[in-house]
């Protein structure tokens, strides 16, 4: 038999909530965060920095999105948004946007490409 409390088992959940983790906030601190921004660690982390911003910090040691840090720490983005907005005010963390789009193709040449494709 083990020592362990059994009142949680691995369905139930965490036991605070998401929101309560970044006090009920929706947004942080100066821009958004893309989706596929990448983020990496700067330095060491704090001595005095919450379980779950560690975390993000141990996570973010190498180059990785947005996205991939809400996937490996299984928190909602918009919770991992407000917490990568914490790390950013501290200056533990760059953010890389991402490569903005080249121009768009010509509609002519879409154009053809559909007919080429209808002709097959």
């Amino acid at each position: 038999m083990t020592d362990t409390p059994q009142w949680l088992d691995d369905e139930a959940g965490p036991i605070v909530r998401p929101y309560a983790l970044i006090r009920g906030r929706t947004r942080s601190s100066g821009d958004t965060f893309d989706l596929i921004a990448t983020v990496s660690a700067i330095g060491d982390p704090p001595a005095d920095l919450s379980p779950e911003l560690l975390r993000i910090f141990r996570v973010a040691r190498h180059p990785i999105s947005v996205a991939d840090v809400a996937v490996e720490i299984d928190l909602p983005v918009g919770v991992v948004r407000v917490m990568l907005g914490d790390l950013r005010d501290h200056g533990l963390i760059t953010v890389s946007a991402p490569a903005t789009a080249g121009s768009r193709p010509n509609e002519g040449i879409l154009k053809e490409v559909i007919n080429g494709l209808r002709a097959l």
